[in-house]
């Protein structure tokens, strides 16, 4: 058998099975309204999200900013031994982006409503 026709039956087996497999999704019960159906999804899945945003994600954040801040501080520190100046600029931006991720949880759900 040639490779073409060992190619086609693949294909068309994977195409038969895929079929099998599609199982139709509606958006509400209601005629389909897609709206109410986005709602209802957004405020099952709400107090999930803010979970898992409010103990990994602004930790993980947290934690890559704290050590890029020190890095960059201490980078400075030895650019100051060496040339007799300080520069402030990045370990101040990078300060401040840490103070910022460190306090959005407080605020960030009243911005997006939850």
């Amino acid at each position: 058998m040639s490779i073409r026709k060992k190619g086609v039956r693949i294909l068309l087996l994977a195409l038969v099975v895929a079929a099998l497999c599609v199982v139709p999704a509606f958006a509400s019960s209601s005629a389909g309204n897609v709206a109410d159906a986005v709602e209802q999804t957004w405020t099952d899945a709400a107090g999930q999200i803010k979970t898992v945003v409010d103990t990994v994600v602004f930790p993980a954040l947290s934690l890559v900013l704290a050590i890029a801040f020190f890095v960059k501080l201490a980078m400075a520190y030895f650019d100051y031994r060496k040339h007799g100046q300080f520069e402030w600029t990045g370990p101040a931006i990078l300060f401040v982006c840490l103070i910022f991720v460190l306090l959005a949880p407080n605020y960030i759900w009243n911005i997006v409503g939850i």
